[in-house]
């Protein structure tokens, strides 16, 4: 995925960068790839190349070609990148409309509304087909994919969200019961919940073992007496059609 940000202002465009590599960084596995454009002649030759981006972040006033130009280019060739306009004046919205512009932002915003239009960017991109798990940390909401969970493990009222690659986030205090704090999981084919305090990504199963589960990390994850066998027989069906 790549975003691009086109502004005239160097310190607005350097801002930019920097709140898309805090958000990349507060969730490691969305990935994206950032350019950045000051002149947007520039970018209008890459377009016209069909060089394209999923994302882009417009200043909606420019000298020479405006961000309104650059974004009625941007859907002669695509109609599934997203758009977001960033301005100082509410004058240009209707334009905004006519070219479908997802956000439009109003010059000085702070940091939690342009995190929200990149969260809502990536929700409206074609190229974010997978669905994403929020998790509460200190450090603020962390989106997570699906597929990237190993398991959850619930430890003092706190999420212990187990991921591959080996990262760990912690979750702060969850106020509901556990199985409601993982309901959108457990409401997933790939999950299951084998313990009070468990509850797996059959994705990432190394092997089924009669009171446990063995994780491709190597961890030992307990199966609870009265969840055997509805464990057994979902594993074993999710493994049948896996392989069909």
């Amino acid at each position: 995925m790549k975003i691009t940000i086109c502004d005239d202002s160097i310190e607005d465009l350097m801002r930019n960068e920097r709140l898309l590599l805090a958000y990349k960084e507060n969730n490691p596995y969305i990935k994206y790839e950032i350019d950045k454009y000051t002149d947007s002649g520039k970018l209008k030759k890459e377009i016209e190349n069909n060089i394209l981006s999923d994302i882009y972040y417009l200043d909606m006033v420019m000298p020479g070609i405006s961000g309104i130009d650059i974004a009625k280019l941007i859907r002669k060739k695509s109609s599934n990148a997203v758009i977001i306009f960033i301005t100082y004046s509410e004058d240009y919205a209707m334009e905004a409309y006519g070219v479908h512009a997802a956000r439009y932002l109003i010059k000085p915003y702070n940091d939690k509304t342009f995190f929200e239009s990149v969260e809502f960017a990536l929700s409206s991109s074609d190229m974010k087909k997978e669905p994403l798990y929020l998790v509460k940390t200190k450090d603020g909401l962390v989106s997570v994919p699906f597929s990237k969970i190993e398991y959850i493990e619930n430890i003092s009222r706190s999420l212990y969200v187990h991921l591959i690659e080996g990262v760990l986030l912690k979750s702060i205090l969850i106020r509901n019961k556990f199985e409601n704090e993982v309901e959108e999981l457990l409401n997933n084919i790939n999950f299951i919940q084998t313990h009070k305090s468990f509850i797996i990504n059959m994705e990432h199963v190394n092997q089924l073992k009669k009171e446990n589960i063995i994780m491709e990390n190597g961890d030992y994850i307990p199966i609870s007496k009265k969840k055997i066998s509805e464990v057994k027989r979902r594993y074993l069906l999710y493994i049948t059609d896996r392989y069909r």
